[in-house]
């Protein structure tokens, strides 16, 4: 990488100002230049420089840096242990906090994605903001990786359109770099996931398919199933029910025959929803079942398959496992009340719960202070929907005719604006 970048980053991680930097050796005004890439500094200066940050270059040991952080970064883009994740980036870390590396800005652009990938949001966007100041230095494939992680940083926070437009960009660099196969379907299938957010349906079908031609030719079947999994997803919300059948299953046998239980269950929950879609509540509540019958599976992911089975039973009227399913859904949301990502499954538990027991006032309040103001500030569209209809019909019941009309055409303007989207 050029020397005036390299200089510019270490002072950055360092927290070091350009005047503690630049004291005794050059001007501030020199070193601004230096590090801006307006002047070639002397090899002594650069030296000395160096030497202040602590820094030397070192070309034997070059070669095993580079190996080091491809295979740092090969880590990062399967599914991985964190430790293990962990253990290189520290080792790869106090080697680069020493040694005059051109390997330094691609390593410090894919800590954007080792810290998305510990849920260290706050890091990531500190990293992201401290990259920023040298990023005019790019080049393409720089470019490609800044575009892609600072995507992953925005969909992670809900913001899919900002997200989809750094994609793009990092698609865009495609034609300009050098890069293996398995990591443009990566880009594609996180693209296909994007569209699939944003319900551009069509789009999101496009690339998973794009994705998984690369991912059968190297036999990489958990990718596969990622992809049968999208693809799934979208024939069911176009009514194509057998190719979203069919596809689900193809995920579910890929997780099976490698062992995966995370794919098996995703397959299963969303095997749950395509039943659901189709008016099949028996088939519906097995599938959920599956997924709540799994000792392995993770907090979310039974959460979403109680939520599911609470809304199937009530809407069957059998209450009494409606009455069961809530409890089993209150028991784990006590043990993760101060956890912010299971928000939406608290106000589905409670609203129900409030519901079943007829406590009119708190399901009124329930929905109208809490839960839709949260649907519609993450833009779930889908569900202010299926809540406000549900507002609605409980007016309905009541004689409440006024306020049912206000609901139902909340319920109609929130479906305009999912179709819009």
């Amino acid at each position: 990488m050029e020397t005036g970048p390299f200089i510019k980053l270490q002072r950055i991680k360092q927290g070091m100002t350009q005047e503690e930097l630049a004291e005794g050796i050059v001007s501030m005004s020199y070193l601004s230049k230096i590090e801006n890439q307006k002047t070639e500094a002397s090899p002594e200066v650069i030296s000395l420089l160096c030497t202040r940050l602590g820094v030397q270059r070192d070309d034997d040991k070059e070669i095993t840096i580079k190996e080091k952080c491809q295979e740092w970064y090969d880590l990062l883009f399967e599914t991985n242990d964190r430790k293990i994740i962990t253990e290189k980036y520290e080792e790869l870390e106090s080697l680069l906090s020493k040694i005059h590396s051109d390997n330094l800005i691609l390593f410090e652009i894919h800590r954007i994605r080792y810290y998305l990938i510990l849920h260290e949001f706050e890091k990531a966007l500190e990293q992201i903001n401290r990259m920023n100041e040298v990023s005019s230095t790019f080049d393409n494939l720089h470019q490609f990786y800044w575009y892609k992680f600072k995507g992953n940083y925005s969909s992670l926070g809900g913001e899919f359109n900002q997200a989809m437009r750094m994609y793009k960009l990092a698609e865009e660099k495609l034609n300009q770099i050098k890069i293996a196969d398995e990591y443009v379907a990566d880009l594609q299938y996180t693209i296909a996931i994007t569209h699939s957010k944003l319900r551009n349906t069509l789009e999101s079908i496009e690339y998973a398919n794009k994705a998984i031609d690369t991912f059968q030719m190297q036999y990489n079947f958990i990718r596969c199933a990622q992809c049968h999994i999208v693809l799934g997803i979208c024939y069911r919300r176009i009514g194509m029910y057998d190719k979203a059948i069919k596809n689900q299953n193809l995920a579910k046998h890929l997780g099976e025959l490698n062992q995966n239980k995370q794919i098996i269950q995703l397959a299963n929950q969303n095997l749950g929803y395509l039943y659901t879609a189709k008016g099949e509540a028996k088939e519906a509540i097995y599938y959920y079942n599956q997924v709540v019958d799994d000792e392995l599976v993770n907090t979310g992911e039974r959460l979403a398959a109680l939520t599911s089975l609470i809304k199937e039973y009530y809407k069957i009227y059998n209450f009494d496992k409606t009455k069961e399913m809530i409890e089993a859904g209150l028991e784990i949301l006590d043990l993760t009340k101060h956890d912010d990502a299971y928000k939406l499954f608290y106000y589905i538990v409670h609203t129900y719960s409030y519901a079943i027991n007829q406590e009119d006032e708190l399901f009124e309040r329930m929905i109208i202070d809490e839960f839709i103001p949260y649907l519609r500030k993450n833009k779930d569209y889908a569900n202010v929907v299926v809540y406000a209809n549900m507002l609605a019909a409980h007016y309905e019941r009541l004689t409440k005719y006024k306020d049912s009309v206000k609901y139902y055409k909340l319920a109609n303007l929130a479906y305009e604006e999912l179709i819009n989207l």
